[in-house]
């Protein structure tokens, strides 16, 4: 038998009226808290109009549907996965038609959507601001007749005095995600590139996604090219760690967005048969591609028990950190490689001589430049660093360094750098800013005994302008016609002193301009008789091939370098990068 519940209160006064308006007023409008304004609301409305069920749902334009955000005596399941479209059930009724929908027996109304069996009476109001719907409250009754006109009146003018405070909480806490989102990017940026342990650091990522996100389940998975599958590294379900199966490349979500390289989200996997049926209660799924330099590197995969969970917001989200991500990812998992191989020595150091082969570019295309490229190390592995990053038809940024000292060590080093530049390049476009910020995160991870000397160039094709920033490098050498400049551009190596500042320089090209850009490496080399190759050398002989392609004027250098050397070791590790610029 149900118990007695409170008759609704009624105004005798037009002013006991207007001061309880008021009151309503002041409560919503103390609070940008959605949570909190929202339970206010639900207390509002049981202290003048009695209920059993209560329910304040909220409008999505994006989706075009209402979705329960506060309410008591609702059923669990019902909260997480109810989404009512305009015109569905008395709560769609009321939000379409923008009126109140009164109904005092639910049995006799075929538009009544069964909430509890013992319901008998119902009443929605919509939530409008300036003629636009923000959602509907909805209180419904085990009594029958429960709700009359003075109710709905009175309910419409609670309606329309906490409509306004629910929008702006609701635009604040979109503004506080959006806010907390990029607190999270400086957060990868800054943190994440210093751990170089891979557990860890996935551990933090999905420890840092979790604030904005209230995921059930959460996975990397790393690609393994070589056999076409995606290797399960890292899960968190309900907050415990978890192990999973590895997944082919294009079977079920993951396999999918790996092959597609796009994200795959699917707001029903009831009805999408690509999802593994691994744990009946998920119920929408989110995969990301995780790609460093236009290649798959990894998925992140999240998964919800909610439908419809990953909105336009949590995607949009999700893309804007998996650059930082994969890049983080790539770098740890370099490092871990790394550390393996070194407990084996010998056969370790080959094993990294060819890892890093297939990290730095053997060539590289650029527009409005034909590049070509030759490296070797003078130990099994090298120290010198070379990095091209592309961005469209805009600009280009190419980095050349030299890692002090050789072997591992150097190579480990130059590994760091390039995972910071592949941090840092997106969002420095100057040479000198990303020259300082580079320096900044290397001596905040300083290592006794290891700094780089560095040049940064930006290319500018449509402008065929040059802007270079040198941190203690070899200069670059420009062939024109015959005449070689040398530049003049001076800076501290990066990760030896703090609170450095770089200098910038511009150059205009012309087509058929030979760049030059060589470790010391070059001219550091010596003969059996203990004399230096020389710069002078280098410059001669940019001088003299400079007109041919960049690939002859490599391959010169090289056949010439050999021949001074005479079969004596190599001193130091050899790159050098030499760039045409076409018309």
């Amino acid at each position: 038998m149900a118990t007695p519940r409170k008759a609704a209160v009624k105004f005798t006064e037009r002013a006991e009226l207007l001061d309880f308006l008021l009151e309503v007023s002041r409560i919503t409008s103390e609070t940008l808290d959605l949570d909190k304004l929202l339970a206010n609301v639900a207390s509002i409305v049981k202290d003048v109009i009695p209920y059993d069920l209560f329910a304040i749902l909220l409008f999505s334009e994006k989706t075009g549907g209402l979705r329960i955000r506060h309410s008591i005596g609702h059923r669990e399941e019902v909260v997480r996965s109810l989404v009512l479209g305009l015109g569905e059930g008395l709560v769609g009724t009321a939000a379409q038609s923008r009126q109140p929908v009164l109904v005092e027996d639910v049995s006799t109304d075929p538009r009544y959507l069964n909430a509890l069996d013992a319901v008998r009476s119902e009443l929605a109001v919509p939530m409008m601001v300036r003629s636009r719907l923000v959602g509907v409250l909805d209180v419904q009754s085990t009594r029958l007749r429960a709700y009359g006109d003075h109710d709905r009146a009175l309910m419409r003018l609670i309606a329309s005095r906490v409509a306004a405070s629910i929008e702006n909480a609701s635009l604040y806490r979109r503004v506080d995600r959006q806010n907390r989102t990029l607190q999270t990017l400086t957060q990868l940026s800054q943190e994440f590139s210093s751990i170089l342990d891979l557990t860890e650091l996935l551990g933090r990522i999905a420890a840092s996604i979790r604030t904005l996100m209230h995921f059930d389940a959460f996975s990397i998975f790393l690609l393994d090219a070589e056999r076409a599958v995606l290797r399960h590294r890292f899960s968190v379900r309900y907050d415990q760690r978890v192990d999973s199966d590895n997944i082919p490349l294009g079977k079920g979500i993951t396999g999918a967005a790996a092959t597609s390289r796009q994200i795959v989200r699917v707001n029903d996997t009831r009805k999408d048969s690509r999802y593994i049926p691994m744990h009946p209660d998920i119920l929408s799924e989110i995969a990301v591609p995780l790609m460093v330099q236009d290649r798959v590197v990894g998925i992140l995969n999240v998964e919800s028990e909610r439908i419809g969970y990953f909105t336009d917001e949590r995607q949009q989200m999700l893309t804007l950190l998996a650059p930082q991500i994969a890049s983080s990812v790539e770098n740890a998992r370099l490092y871990e490689e790394l550390a393996t191989r070194g407990k084996r020595m010998d056969s370790d150091l080959k094993a990294a001589r060819q890892l890093q082969n297939v990290l730095l570019p053997r060539t590289a295309e650029i527009r409005g430049l034909d590049v070509a490229i030759r490296s070797r190390a003078a130990r099994e592995i090298s120290g010198d660093v070379y990095e091209f990053f592309e961005h469209g038809d805009d600009y280009a940024v190419i980095a050349f360094g030299d890692v002090s000292g050789k072997g591992p060590a150097a190579a480990l080093y130059g590994a760091l750098i390039s995972g910071l530049m592949r941090i840092l390049v997106p969002r420095r476009r100057s040479p000198a800013m990303l020259m300082k910020s580079l320096n900044e995160a290397l001596m905040e991870r300083k290592v006794d005994a290891q700094y780089a000397t560095l040049t940064v160039l930006l290319w500018e094709p449509r402008l065929r302008r040059l802007t270079l920033s040198n941190a203690g490098a070899e200069p670059l050498f420009i062939c024109r016609k015959g005449v070689v400049q040398v530049t003049e551009t001076e800076g501290v190596p990066i990760g030896l002193l703090e609170n450095q500042e770089y200098e910038e320089s511009e150059y205009n090209c012309e087509p058929g301009d030979t760049l030059l850009l060589f470790s010391d490496g070059l001219e550091d080399q010596l003969n059996e008789r203990d004399q230096q190759f020389s710069r002078i050398r280098v410059k001669r002989l940019l001088q003299d091939y400079g007109g041919s392609s960049a690939r002859a004027v490599v391959d010169h250098l090289f056949m010439e370098l050999d021949e001074f050397r005479d079969g004596v070791a190599l001193t130091d590790d050899q790159t050098a990068v030499v760039m045409k610029v076409v018309g």
